[in-house]
């Protein structure tokens, strides 16, 4: 079987070295932890379901009118407060 070297970082080594059990290389610790991963952690990213991206559009609509509404209220207090400011420097 042919085989190839590789390098780590010493720490990236003695986290390996911890990890390894007594009776498996390298090879097969490194094999054993490739297995017991999830995947590929790009698969599926950004999907969702229909149900949860319907509650995310809601919240995100929910989130918008309540920053809107506050919005409105700052800026009418500001001209408020501006035009009281023009009010008395006349």
């Amino acid at each position: 079987m042919a085989t190839k070297t590789i390098g780590v970082r010493e720490e990236v080594y003695e986290r390996l070295r911890a990890r390894k059990r007594d009776d498996e290389s390298f090879t097969d610790l490194i094999d054993r932890l490739i297995d017991e991963s999830e995947g590929d952690w790009r698969d599926g990213f950004g999907s969702l379901s229909a149900k949860e991206a319907d509650s995310l559009r809601e919240a995100t609509a929910a989130s918008r009118e309540r920053f809107d509404e506050s919005a409105t209220e700052r800026q009418t207090a500001a001209i408020d407060r501006l035009a009281g400011a023009v009010d008395e420097a006349r």
